[in-house]
């Protein structure tokens, strides 16, 4: 169960690596001028590179924790609240996590209207949702 709790761990904490740096490269990619092709192509690939690597990390972690919740039954029976309010929080993980790829394929069609602003914001949700997920997991309020 260790191993499994060990690479749980890993594919989560490398995920969300991924989901702090997208919507950075999506932050540079509203601040490129309309002339600087190559710029915006060239962060259009790393985005494209880094969401598809993501991916293959956020299934990673989906599924070694379903393995744990599962497979060792971490989380289950009564008491285990925090359990249920963590999954509700990488369901919504989940959910930003496409969002992305929405904002993605929406640059690479040249239809994104958002700000860098607006990007400098949605960058902090993984922040607030990984936070609130570690905070149930270590202190397991209810």
């Amino acid at each position: 169960m260790l191993w499994v709790k060990s690479l749980h761990i890993v594919f989560v904490v490398s995920w969300f690596a991924g989901l702090f740096y997208l919507p950075r490269i999506f932050v540079n990619l509203a601040m490129v001028p309309p002339e600087s092709v190559a710029e915006r192509e060239r962060l259009l690939l790393m985005a494209r590179k880094l969401l598809r690597f993501t991916t293959f990390l956020a299934v990673a972690a989906v599924g070694f924790g379903l393995w744990l919740w599962m497979g060792y039954g971490i989380g289950r029976g009564p008491g285990n609240g925090w359990m249920h309010a963590k999954l509700a929080l990488v369901l919504i993980v989940i959910g930003y996590h496409h969002g992305c790829g929405v904002l993605l394929r929406k640059f690479v069609a040249g239809q994104s209207r958002r700000s860098d602003r607006w990007f400098r914001w949605f960058n902090e949700a993984p922040v607030l949702l990984l936070l609130a997920i570690v905070v149930l997991v270590v202190v397991k309020p209810f």
